[in-house]
């Protein structure tokens, strides 16, 4: 069962990061963006945040237990953090935090 309120809180934490901006995700939720392109992360409700990363990422996040491979398209770089329980809210920000820090990092590099 989602956790009420995740998609609140998690917003609230994610927008106070310099530069980010909300968008509306194309099949439905919120996305998360540095700026107004690099996405950062999305979230569907209270249910699932959804995260773009490196595929060399996405694997170690797997095989450590951090996150789900993508729900819809395991195969791409991008993983999923349900929201079952309170403590998959901190833990889907900390994520998010991470992929924020990578763009912040592609970004000075000019990529």
């Amino acid at each position: 069962m989602p956790v009420k309120g995740a998609r609140q809180a998690i917003a609230k934490d994610v927008m106070s990061w310099p530069g980010v901006t909300t968008h509306r995700h194309r099949f439905g939720g919120a996305e998360y963006r540095l700026g107004e392109r690099r996405e950062i992360g999305h979230i569907h409700g209270d249910a699932v945040v959804d995260i773009p990363v490196p595929i060399k990422i996405r694997d170690e996040w797997v095989a450590a237990g951090r996150a789900e491979p993508h729900a819809v398209l395991p195969e791409i770089g991008a993983v999923s953090v349900f929201l079952r329980e309170p403590e998959d809210v901190a833990h889907a920000i900390e994520l998010l935090r991470i992929s924020y820090d990578l763009a912040v990092k592609q970004r000075s590099r000019g990529a």
